[in-house]
């Protein structure tokens, strides 16, 4: 655990500034993480540090506006098309809405491979059995996915088209230029969805606007004074030559134009006033906090058809403190099952004091299909929504720890076909 001396000399550290506040994408990812992440943007206001050099809060570089570098999100969805609002479905909902003919008649996934990635993964895989569901994946290799589609289009890599990259955390623009042609029939996402338009007779304009045209407009709106040819020639670029300063004008978005630390519009919404001093509850004695980061080998669960990858993760592994493992009388690389109230998974135990006490840690990333049993950790995951925002609550699962000698009789069959099987 972390010294109280270091956390005081970190608080003075940061009150002293400046300061920035960078906000990464797992804080969030609880119970209560929207009252955390809003106790931690109220740091700045009460320290000073905002609307100065080297100052302010940052999560990620979608919402900044910054002049150069704008993408035109109204030209970018066409939203306009649109004859209804286009409903909403949490990915937290999406096994409740796939498995209810009246929400949804038919799936198509493009980049995402749900039936590993997901949470309630047994129960969104029983929903995407449905015969009547009618499901089109486009993806590069057979996935976990693909195994549930009436029909799979072969998608082009990100070698094989022209793109643009705006990243997550630096203020850049980069040029993804195209390598190689793509391989047998292989298209782009952008080239299969101008050939549905086509053929469901759909003759908006916008929906059958060449690559090309669309790099070139969003590069003449971000008012760079770069073409594409331009910008690949440079790769990436900064796309302003000065630090930004966040609210430099010290004006904010909210209903009075303040930080609002007591927030009426919060309440309004069912939240507290002022955010809370709270965060979620220890585990009880029996249960451990289940964290599933990226793996250091892949991409969230891309390249799990890799072979090199696969070698170098040689099935699912959970990290425990060794106090944890004495407690429960566990040895390295003794098999374990990890279980909740969602599922039951198997693993080789990692003893490590990297681990803190009271949490488990294993890796997402691992496609189903390949696992001992048809699972991998999102089994586990309840697809609880937190506080604020529709956030996975993804490091908010516990779970219990078992030896394998405290396994029932029966409890060996594959947890996806206990609860698909009629």
């Amino acid at each position: 655990m972390c010294p109280l001396r270091l956390i005081e000399e970190a608080g003075t550290l940061y009150g002293s500034g400046p300061s920035l506040l960078w906000l990464g994408q797992g804080l969030q990812r609880q119970a209560r993480g929207g009252n955390i992440v809003r106790a931690c943007a109220m740091l700045p206001a009460v320290t000073g540090n905002i609307g100065k050099p080297g100052a302010g809060i940052l999560y990620l570089n979608w919402d900044l506006n910054l002049p150069e570098r704008f993408l035109d999100d109204a030209y970018l969805t066409a939203a306009h098309l649109a004859s209804n609002p286009v409903p909403r479905i949490s990915h937290m909902n999406l096994a409740a809405c796939l498995e209810d003919p009246a929400r949804a008649g038919a799936l198509v996934c493009w980049n995402m491979n749900v039936a590993a990635s997901n949470p309630q993964q047994a129960r969104l895989r029983h929903a995407l059995s449905r015969e009547d569901l009618f499901t089109v994946v486009l993806d590069l290799f057979p996935t976990d996915t693909t195994d549930f589609a009436d029909f799979v289009l072969p998608a082009a890599s990100f070698l094989e088209f022209d793109d643009l990259v705006a990243g997550y955390f630096h203020l850049a623009l980069s040029a993804q230029v195209k390598a190689d042609e793509p391989l047998g029939e292989a298209l782009s996402n952008q080239e299969i969805f101008r050939r549905l338009a086509r053929a469901m007779t759909y003759s908006e304009p916008e929906l059958h606007e060449t690559d090309e045209s669309i790099i070139s407009t969003v590069l003449r709106n971000t008012g760079l004074g770069l073409d594409f040819p331009a910008l690949a020639a440079r790769g990436t670029i900064a796309v302003s030559s000065e630090p930004l300063i966040t609210f430099a004008d010290l004006k904010f978005p909210t209903p009075s134009g303040r930080i609002e630390i007591a927030s009426t519009r919060a309440e309004l919404d069912g939240h507290p006033r002022i955010p809370l001093p709270l965060a979620d509850a220890r585990p009880t004695a029996s249960r451990l906090r289940l964290l599933s980061p990226a793996s250091p080998w892949r991409l969230n669960s891309s390249f799990g058809n890799v072979a090199k990858m696969r070698k170098r993760e040689s099935g699912a592994t959970v990290a425990l403190h060794p106090a944890d493992a004495v407690n429960r009388g566990l040895r390295d690389g003794d098999n374990v099952t990890l279980a909740n109230e969602t599922g039951r998974i198997e693993m080789r135990v990692l003893v490590s004091d990297a681990v803190l006490p009271g949490v488990a840690l294993t890796h997402k990333g691992l496609w189903p299909r390949q696992q001992q049993g048809g699972a991998n950790v999102n089994l586990l995951n309840p697809g609880q929504e937190s506080d604020m925002g529709e956030s996975t609550c993804v490091h908010g699962v516990e779970v219990a720890i078992l030896p394998d000698s405290n396994r029932r009789a029966g409890d060996t069959k594959s947890a996806v076909d206990k609860f698909t099987d009629p």
